[in-house]
């Protein structure tokens, strides 16, 4: 866009200088002329004071002929007119010639005659100038008229334009030239700096060097900085949750133990009941925190070559997965729809995958009353597999859905529905490891769609 301003810019000024050297040309020209009239008319103002008494007695031919004589040699065609605009003598290349009819602008001559200069260009570049002459009594009694020949005027104007064309061409050229170098040399860094930041936020951290000295050098080792020491805090915090996920299993399986113990064993007082009911459902939720707290910590350790992953059919999979839950669907109530589609084969470790599906799906389930619907179906969509899973459930805000999709983060009208706020961001990661993503779409008090994008083999 700068650089087709800037053409169009140099190209408004090259109209303009071409314009204005015609414009001041053509007034010099002008002016040479207008001198050149002036040294005529003296002329013929003297054969008027020579020939005061023919003009006395009308012998305007005289006065005309002697005219000629005196001014046919000054220019290339002298003409002589009277006040009627009659045609009283002609000189051409300095001889007087009596019987010929000359190509003749009667604008021209009724403007001198008004007092004014006056002048034609032909086609054939000859100009055409007119002077008025006034007798003794200030009258206009004649006009003067003079050709010259100005096409050495147009040829030098030719080539004036042809060298400003050119040079103009060439230079439209080189800033062109110039302006892709210096874009590709400011935007390359620039494209390499924002790809950084954009692997940054997906928390893929690498080295960014830029060999330059300017602000561009300084920004990528400021980046480069910050990605060093985001990486060192982001690991020591991964680290921090997976030992302490790991520290808590084993009491956590105590305290389940337990809990169940004195759950089934007391059958007398009821409040005590409750009491270990309600622990033994904390712990069995602390223990599905600390295994998926788990999960993500193998999430962060194993890179996409420590996963196994192998051809699968996703539609398959699916419609399996699915399977294993309508026993849960039939007991809230919830029809559950399941829509196999077309076979779409993708890359992926079938556990896990089948885990993220699942965890969706269990999503829809227990967010969903009874009476409403519950549905999974396999689309083929260009290049990708999509398990599309809908439900007519509580639904998400709108300022919320950008969130949900975080670690620990749960809608806030979530309620008392069991969950650790984990479900959603494994199943994120599940998807990326692979070479997908998720994509919510909800509408509060109407229900959620979840699509689980993979690319197809």
């Amino acid at each position: 866009m700068y650089l087709l301003f800037s053409v169009l810019s140099f190209a408004v000024i090259i109209i303009s200088i071409n314009k204005a050297i015609d414009y001041f040309s053509f007034v010099t020209i002008e002016k040479q002329m207008m001198e050149k009239a002036d040294l005529g008319e003296m002329s013929f103002r003297e054969v008027l004071s020579r020939h005061e008494q023919e003009v006395d007695a009308g012998q305007m031919e005289e006065v005309a002929r002697s005219a000629l004589e005196t001014l046919k040699a000054s220019v290339k065609e002298v003409r002589i007119y009277d006040s009627s605009q009659k045609l009283l003598g002609l000189a051409v290349d300095g001889i007087v010639i009596n019987n010929k009819t000359p190509v003749i602008f009667p604008g021209n001559i009724q403007n001198a005659l008004k007092g004014n200069y006056a002048y034609t260009v032909s086609e054939d570049h000859l100009l055409y100038f007119a002077v008025p002459i006034q007798d003794k009594y200030y009258q206009n009694s004649y006009v003067y008229e003079f050709v010259e020949d100005v096409s050495y005027f147009y040829t030098m104007m030719d080539q004036i334009r042809y060298i400003l064309f050119a040079g103009a061409g060439g230079f439209i050229i080189l800033i062109t030239l110039s302006s892709l170098f210096i874009a590709r040399n400011t935007t390359k860094p620039i494209k390499y700096l924002l790809g950084a930041t954009e692997s940054f936020s997906k928390q893929q951290f690498r080295e960014v060097h830029l060999n330059r000295k300017d602000e561009l050098g300084m920004l990528a080792a400021g980046l480069n900085r910050m990605g060093i020491q985001l990486s060192d805090y982001i690991q020591y915090q991964k680290q921090f949750v997976s030992n302490v996920s790991h520290e808590l299993k084993t009491p956590l399986a105590a305290i389940k133990g337990f809990s169940q113990y004195l759950y089934e064993g007391e059958d007398e007082d009821e409040e005590l009941q409750r009491i270990y009911f309600h622990l033994v459902n904390e712990s069995d939720r602390l223990t599905r925190l600390v295994n998926e707290l788990l999960m993500l910590s193998r999430f962060d350790k194993a890179g996409q070559d420590g996963i196994d992953a192998e051809k699968t059919d996703l539609a398959q999979l699916a419609a399996g997965g699915a399977a294993g839950l309508r026993a849960k669907a039939d007991s809230k109530g919830i029809e559950l729809t399941i829509r196999q589609g077309p076979p779409a084969f993708v890359n992926v470790n079938q556990v896990l995958m089948s885990h993220a599906i699942a965890n969706v799906l269990d999503n829809a389930i227990k967010y969903s009353g009874p009476g409403t619907r519950v549905s999974i179906e396999t689309l083929v969509r260009e290049q990708e597999a999509v398990v599309r899973i809908s439900d007519q459930g509580i639904g998400i805000s709108a300022d919320e859905l950008t969130r949900v999709q975080e670690r620990f983060y749960r809608a806030s009208n979530a309620g008392g529905a069991g969950g650790t706020g984990l479900g959603l961001s494994i199943c994120k990661e599940i998807a990326e490891k692979f070479g997908g993503h998720l994509d919510i779409e909800s509408q509060l008090g109407a229900g959620t769609t979840v699509y689980i994008r993979l690319p197809l083999l």
